[in-house]
């Protein structure tokens, strides 16, 4: 695999207090950019771009994005395709960790999940199919949906979402399957998916806040178990000169600052 240049010293840069000019100057001098894979709900929601922006913004040096599913991200880490990674799946993280296959964890943001579906009326009048609008219990939720049979929306295999669904079923003590549960089209967005076929679906309260549809609405939410958690990491088997400084960078007051401007997202201190 071909290494890459850094043509601009970035040791200017580590106090990230960079002027205009030699930002500008930077920006056109950067032989290849910092190669990140981003979780496609993350890039959905605008956090990952958030982050991109930001860092390209104070000191100068380019980030190009890859979406992707966290799992296949986490993979191209391993394998030294990307130089960092930016998910939402700790138990896959911790592992490549544990390996040494990765550098440099960070936990970046802290959100959540909610459970939209087809809502009718408002106020005391709104309802949804299954009843379940209002609750605050997951597993309850969504055993309602599984005993009225309501059509529900499962995530792509691989995604963060997908996996973060896997202990919500579990909470339920049901097992989805056909006919009522049925997974997303890969190909399009589950919250437009799920608005043409009035269907619940489990998703990223920033990609929800970032593409309302209707007649879709939240039905449940501030269950525990929808918390979620974004870590970017650095890969073991390449080193990219802008890596460690943007872990860094988003780590930092900075990254803290972009974190908690992103609707949906808040910032963390560690």
């Amino acid at each position: 695999m071909m290494r890459r240049r850094l043509l601009l010293s970035l040791a200017a840069a580590s106090s990230l207090a960079v002027p205009f000019t030699a930002r500008a100057a930077q920006r056109k001098s950067l032989a290849d950019p910092l190669l990140m894979g981003v979780e496609q709900s993350l890039l959905d929601s605008g956090l990952g771009q958030a982050f991109q922006k930001g860092f390209g913004r104070d000191t100068g040096v380019a980030v190009q994005v890859s979406g992707g599913q966290s799992a296949a991200l986490i993979q191209a880490l391993e394998r030294g395709e990307i130089d960092m990674a930016m998910t939402n799946v700790p138990e896959l993280e911790m592992q490549l960790e544990k390996q040494g296959l990765a550098h440099d964890r960070h936990r970046v943001a802290v959100g959540d999940y909610v459970l939209i579906g087809p809502v009718e009326g408002k106020g005391k009048k709104a309802k949804d199919p299954a009843g379940v609008l209002g609750g605050k219990d997951i597993g309850a939720a969504l055993m309602g949906i599984a005993n009225a049979q309501a059509r529900f929306l499962g995530n792509n295999n691989g995604s963060g979402a997908a996996l973060a669904e896997l202990p919500l079923w579990r909470a339920s003590k049901v097992a989805p399957a056909a006919p009522w549960y049925v997974t997303a089209d890969p190909k399009s967005s589950i919250v437009a998916q799920a608005a043409a076929q009035n269907a619940y679906a489990v998703v990223e309260r920033g990609v929800w806040l970032s593409h309302p549809a209707k007649p879709l609405a939240i039905v449940v939410e501030g269950d525990p178990l929808l918390v979620t958690e974004v870590h970017v990491m650095r890969a073991f088997r390449v080193n990219h000169p802008a890596a460690k400084l943007f872990t860094q960078w988003i780590s930092g007051p900075q990254g803290r600052r972009v974190a908690s401007g992103v609707r949906g997202w808040r910032s963390v201190t560690g």
